[in-house]
C-alpha cells in the first residue's frame, strides 16, 4: 500500500516508519514539506499518489500554542485543511492524529469517541478546528485520538522524571490531572491495524487504563528501582505553565475495541520502554 506520513521524522511518525516498513511509504516533515503551504502539499501528494496519508504534522508544544494561538491554528487547522483537500483531490484517506485536549476533562469517568468537543486551551482549540476541517472535507477517514505520549528517541514524562530523581532524588508532581499513557510503537501498531479494515470513523487509541500524573510518577520511579526517590504529591495550581491541561482527560477505546483493536496496560507499556530504552 503507498502511505504518505507528514511529521515523519516526530516522536509517533518514526515508530509508523518500523511498523509499516513493508508498504510504500513516502515521508514528510520539516524543513522539506510545511503542511502550511498548500502548493507544495497538493504536489507531493499529486505525485506520489498514495492510498492513505496519515497525518502526524502538528505544533504539538502544548504552552506555546497558548503562547502563540494565530500560529497554532495555523498549523494545527489550516495545515491540516490542507492536507485534507490534498486527499479529497486523489480520493485518498485521511488518518488524522487529533489529542484528548479537544475535551475540556469536566468528566471523572472520561471520554467515548462521540462525545461533543470542548477544549480548555488553545493548543486543544486548534486540534479540534483541524478535526472540523477534516469531517467536512473528507467522507473516508480516520480521526485517531492519543493521549500523554511516551517514544524513544525523545524527551517525554518518562525521562523528565527519571531525570529529575537521577538528579535531586526528589520531585514534585500534581495529583489532579488524569490521562492514559501511551506508548507510540502501540499506538503505531492500532493504526497500522486500523487502516486495513476501512471501518472509518473516530477512534481513541491509548494504552489500556488511566493515573494521575502522580501515579505515572510513581510507576515509573518503581519500574526504574528508583522508588527510594522522595516524589510529593501537589495541585496543578501550584506547577506554573502557560497553558491549562484537561483535568479529566483519559479517553475510552469502545470503537476500536469493537473491531478487535486495543492496546496492553499502560503500566505493561511503560515497563517494555523502560526495559529497551532506558539506560
Amino acid at each position: 500500500m503507498r502511505i504518505l506520513i507528514t511529521g515523519a521524522m516526530g516522536q509517533l511518525g518514526k515508530s509508523l516508519q518500523t511498523q509499516l516498513q513493508d508498504h510504500d511509504l513516502a515521508l514528510v516533515d520539516l524543513p522539506d514539506i510545511d503542511i502550511t503551504n498548500r502548493e507544495k502539499i497538493f504536489a507531493i501528494v499529486d505525485g506520489f499518489q498514495p492510498k492513505v496519508v496519515i497525518h502526524c504534522a502538528a505544533f504539538t508544544d502544548v504552552d506555546g500554542c497558548t503562547r502563540e494561538p494565530e500560529l497554532a491554528y495555523h498549523v494545527n487547522g489550516l495545515g491540516t485543511q490542507n492536507v485534507a483537500l490534498a486527499c479529497y483531490r486523489i480520493g485518498a484517506t485521511i488518518v488524522h492524529i487529533s489529542t484528548n485536549e479537544v475535551f475540556s476533562g469536566d468528566r471523572p469517568g472520561g471520554y467515548e469517541e462521540w462525545m461533543p468537543l470542548n477544549p480548555r486551551n488553545r493548543y486543544g482549540r486548534s486540534k479540534a478546528a483541524a478535526e472540523e476541517h477534516v469531517r467536512n472535507i473528507l467522507q473516508r477517514f480516520y480521526i485517531v485520538r492519543p493521549a500523554w505520549l511516551f517514544a524513544p528517541g525523545g524527551r517525554n514524562f518518562i525521562h523528565s522524571i527519571l531525570e529529575q530523581a537521577r538528579q535531586f532524588g526528589q520531585l514534585r508532581v500534581v495529583t489532579d490531572e488524569i490521562g492514559n499513557p501511551t506508548f507510540s510503537e502501540d499506538l503505531a501498531g492500532a493504526i497500522a491495524k486500523l487502516i486495513d479494515t476501512d471501518q472509518y470513523g473516530i477512534y481513541h487509541f491509548v494504552n489500556q487504563g488511566s493515573c494521575s500524573r502522580f501515579e505515572f510518577a510513581q510507576e515509573i520511579l518503581r519500574q526504574s528501582g528508583l522508588e527510594n526517590s522522595v516524589i510529593s504529591p501537589i495541585l496543578s495550581s501550584e506547577f506554573e505553565r502557560a497553558s491549562s491541561p484537561p483535568p479529566f482527560g483519559a479517553l475510552q477505546n469502545i470503537a476500536g475495541a469493537a473491531i478487535g483493536i486495543t492496546l496492553r496496560p499502560w503500566q505493561a507499556a511503560v515497563a517494555d520502554y523502560i526495559d529497551r530504552y532506558v539506560p
